[in-house]
């Protein structure tokens, strides 16, 4: 399934070079409008990221994903600032699908196991964005993709084991935006080590073929954002291909 994707800071889509801030382009098609767009494109999901909200920690564009999720006739998936229990209350009491947890996900996995118990595992996605260290391992990274944390990718999910979570999204930041490509190796080995979660792909489809090359793993889905933006395809031809 695509999960055409949009990022908003002050209230716009963007999108960021490999998660740098400083490296942001804008695009002047309103939100609400893109959402519509993709609709009638043939989605029925469509992945949005609070980008004030990751980098400042704080729930900053709840309204204006809320009136997304009522308007658009797409599910919604959404993260970014996510901190507190009532931010994710409140976005799926507005009509959001399913919460999207990253940086909580890494520091502080007990509170967010405790979300799922409450919440209940297909409400919540766990969003690890990682980045490659220098042990050629993958680390997840938080606060806007400015901070890496110690533990592995599958230290951290290991820690999910038995928990209720049912999906997880995986970035590869050094992926994210360059339009050359996903990290297909990596997504096959979470598969293998975790046939019980479903996988979410995310950064690096710049063509169809980009696209077909994930669709052999058979994810349960698979984020594409820039591509959409500058129209390297259409969303059309990405779900039938």
């Amino acid at each position: 399934m695509i999960f055409p994707a949009i990022d908003l800071m002050d209230g716009g889509c963007v999108r960021l070079l490999k998660g740098d801030f400083q490296k942001r382009t804008n695009y002047y098609t309103p939100p609400l409008e893109v959402a519509q767009q993709y609709a009638e494109a043939g989605a029925e999901w469509m992945h949005i990221v609070d980008l004030d909200g990751a980098k400042n920690g704080n729930s900053a564009q709840a309204e204006l994903i809320i009136d997304i999720a009522k308007q658009s006739g797409l599910k919604v998936q959404t993260g970014g600032g996510l901190r507190e229990f009532y931010h994710l209350r409140r976005l799926l009491d507005g009509g959001v699908t399913r919460v999207v947890i990253g940086s909580l996900a890494v520091t502080k996995p007990h509170m967010v196991k405790f979300w799922i118990k409450e919440l209940g595992g297909p409400q919540i996605v766990v969003a690890l964005d990682v980045h490659i260290g220098e042990d050629g391992d993958y680390y997840p990274t938080t606060k806007g993709w400015t901070e890496t944390g110690s533990n592995s990718i599958w230290a951290t999910l290991d820690g999910y084991v038995g928990s209720g979570l049912k999906t997880v999204l995986v970035t590869d930041i050094s992926k994210d935006g360059v339009l050359g490509g996903s990290n297909v190796k990596l997504y096959k080995k979470i598969q293998k080590a975790y046939p019980d979660l479903n996988l979410i792909t995310s950064g690096g489809v710049g063509t169809l073929k980009h696209v077909k090359a994930l669709k052999t793993l058979k994810p349960h889905g698979i984020i594409i954002g820039k591509a959409l933006y500058e129209n390297k395809f259409t969303l059309s031809d990405a779900i039938q291909c």
